[in-house]
Parts: structure tokens; C-alpha cells; sequence
């Protein structure tokens, strides 16, 4: 049983929700909640397994603002949302097979990856393709993105909406909004399948997840009633810092 105090809660209360946050305004929040785990302490299973607790709250949040504003697809809900909770299960049994020694340093090796993949590609959300596919091609290719993806958010997460938002506007040639929308959507479905599974095995701290959660859900709250313009500018020094601390915890444990 992991050890769980008070500067456990300082140290990952606040960060979650200020993952919350910025995942409400620019996306990007998987890249300050995982770290804030492992920084206090967590092991790395039970860091990914409780960070898929509080960000699965976050994004109910998230969800509801998109339903409310029309910006879901409902065509290509049920099918997109099926592949991804296959995925997301897949990934989920995968890494509970692998020891925590290597979940560690896959996290540690994968995190920059990922913040370059998603803090640095520019115009991620502002182009609007003009082409167009057929319906029937472009559920097929949203059931795969959404299968891969939801594939990689049970095994990993962070930049999982990015990702698809990418996969969708880019492959499938869905508008901007109804991207969005649809990836929050399956986003959610894809956290819960995870977060089954690792309940369902105890990997999940919820002495710990539970306040998480709901520091999750108000910064998520708080950011939809926020008008940021140049949120990256605001969401990129930040993250940068977090991942910084993080591989410096991580080189004075190894060495």
C-alpha cells in the first residue's frame, strides 16, 4: 500500500487542477496531472491508474459544455465510442503486464515526446480542411483513430485528445467543432474503460483520486468560463517547468 501524506495532496491537488484548467482551454492537461504524480511520489502504475480517476471527472465537465453547444456528432458517437473503450481496455491490460521499473522509464522517455507532439504543432485547431469524404469512409477511419488512440490513452494518455482532434480533421475531414466535441466524447469513453480496469485490479489510489478529481473538475470548470486568448503562451512555460522538476526527481533517484 502506497504511503499517502499531506504533501502528497500539496503537491498533486493543486497541479490537477491546473491540469484541469488548461485542458479546458488549450488541451495539454495530461502533460501537468501524470507528472504531478510521479513528482509526489506515486509509483508509476498507480500514478497512471489514478490520474485516469480525476481526469475522467474533468472531462464529464467538458463533455456537458460540448453537448450543450451542439458540437457532437452523433452519428459517429456510438461506433467511434465502442472502438475506443476496445482500445482503451487493451492498453489498459497491457500495462499492468509490464514491471514498474520499465513503466517508469517509458514515461520518463515518452513525456517530451509528447509535449513537443502537442505544444509545438502549430495550427493544431485553426485549419478547416475544405475536402470531403464520403460518410461511410469517414466512420471507418474515425472507428480506427478512435481504436489506436483510445488504445494508447489506456497505456499512457497524455495528448490523447490532440490526437484524435488531429485524426479526425485531418484523416477523417471533420469541421473543427464536431472534432472537438466527438474527441471529448471519446476521450471520456476511453478514461472510463481504463479506469475500470484498474479498479477492477486496485491500481487506483482513492484516498488520493477522489479530492483529484475534484480539484480536476473545478479547474475544468473554471477554464470553460474563461476567455484566454494566447492560452498556449500561458500553458507551455508551465508544462515545460513540471517536466523539468519531474526528470530531475527521477536522475537524483537513479543516480
Amino acid at each position: 500500500m502506497t504511503y499517502i501524506n499531506l504533501t502528497t495532496y500539496l503537491i498533486v491537488c493543486p497541479l490537477v487542477f491546473f491540469a484541469g484548467l488548461l485542458d479546458s482551454i488549450a488541451g495539454g492537461g495530461g502533460l501537468i496531472s501524470l507528472p504531478a504524480y510521479l513528482f509526489a511520489g506515486i509509483p508509476p502504475m498507480n500514478a497512471v491508474a489514478t490520474n485516469k480517476l480525476s481526469s475522467s471527472c474533468g472531462t464529464v465537465i467538458a463533455n456537458i459544455r460540448y453537448i450543450k453547444n451542439k458540437s457532437v456528432d452523433f452519428g459517429l458517437i456510438l461506433p467511434t465510442v465502442l472502438t475506443a473503450v476496445f482500445g482503451s481496455s487493451l492498453g489498459a491490460q497491457l500495462v499492468l503486464r509490464i514491471d514498474e521499473v520499465y513503466i517508469k522509464y517509458i514515461l520518463v522517455i515518452a513525456l517530451p515526446i509528447v509535449a513537443f507532439l502537442v505544444l509545438f504543432k502549430k495550427n493544431t485547431f485553426e485549419t478547416v480542411s475544405t475536402a470531403s469524404i464520403s460518410r461511410p469512409k469517414q466512420l471507418i477511419i474515425a472507428m480506427i483513430a478512435a481504436f489506436i488512440i483510445g488504445m494508447y490513452d489506456g497505456f499512457y494518455g497524455p495528448g490523447t485528445g490532440t490526437f484524435l482532434v488531429l485524426a479526425l480533421t485531418g484523416i477523417a475531414k471533420m469541421d473543427v467543432k464536431k472534432a472537438t466535441g466527438n474527441t471529448k466524447c471519446i476521450n471520456l469513453a476511453s478514461n472510463l474503460a481504463a479506469l475500470s480496469t484498474f479498479l477492477l485490479h486496485g491500481k487506483v489510489l482513492i484516498l488520493l483520486g477522489i479530492p483529484a478529481a475534484l480539484f480536476n473538475i473545478a479547474g475544468n470548470y473554471i477554464g470553460s468560463g474563461l476567455v484566454l486568448k494566447n492560452g498556449t503562451k500561458i500553458v507551455k512555460p508551465i508544462i515545460l517547468i513540471v517536466l523539468v522538476m519531474l526528470f530531475g526527481k527521477v536522475i537524483l533517484e537513479v543516480f
